[in-house]
């Protein structure tokens, strides 16, 4: 205890860092806000369930040194990175399409009733083909794990990510599943969905024309 006491001001820091990078929009926090916009809040919690999974193994992974592994491996991470991209691109063209339909009736916008599974899936899917996460948790621990830190600090700062991170996944399922947010979707759908498409298409090209 008296170790995690010593280091308490990097993981502060650390939890902090991440915070930021789970409340910055970003093609994450989009299908959680968009699932539950259109599907209701059980299929927002659902996704950021899936989500928060693949948040999970890569957090394991960068405490593993998998990360390490990978980086040596590039050609795993160009695999990764190509079907990341290439999902992204197909959830723009899911978005456009929507934005593309005629206006319909609020009660009929909830469409596209996935099962749990496939939520779950989609989620989990979403965020593992993203290989910069990996990274991004390497430098959340790098920065929270001075020179000669102990184990437990490392396990200090993954299990206190985790809890902030299924905090935050779980608060926009929930807060973009109520009534006024169903509303402001039925009104505003075509823009919201347009913009979606936009930025799905543009985190899609950046993810496939970028360097690991």
């Amino acid at each position: 205890m008296d170790a995690i006491y010593a280091y308490l001001p990097s993981i502060l820091a650390a939890y902090a860092a991440y915070v930021i990078a789970v409340l910055s929009p970003g093609p994450a926090v989009f299908a959680i806000i968009s699932t539950s916009m259109t599907q209701g809040r059980k299929a927002g919690l659902l996704m950021a369930l899936g989500i928060y999974a693949g948040s999970a193994t890569w957090a394991s992974a960068a405490v593993l040194g998998l990360a390490a592994i990978l980086h040596t491996y590039a050609v795993a991470l160009e695999v990764l990175r190509v079907l990341g991209g290439l999902y992204l691109l197909y959830l723009a063209y899911k978005a456009f399409r929507a934005a593309a339909q005629a206006e319909v009736p609020a009660a009929n916008l909830r469409r596209e009733n996935y099962s749990a599974k496939a939520l779950l899936t989609r989620g989990y899917l979403l965020h593992l083909t993203n290989p910069k996460a990996i990274f991004g948790w390497l430098a959340i621990i790098t920065l929270g794990m001075p020179a000669g830190a102990p184990a437990s600090v490392a396990v200090v700062i993954v299990g206190g990510c985790l809890l902030l991170g299924i905090t935050c996944f779980t608060g926009y399922a929930v807060l973009f599943s109520t009534g006024r947010a169903v509303t402001i979707y039925a009104s505003m759908r075509r823009w919201i969905e347009g913009t979606m498409s936009a930025f799905y298409c543009l985190a899609g090209v950046k993810l496939l024309t970028s360097k690991i």
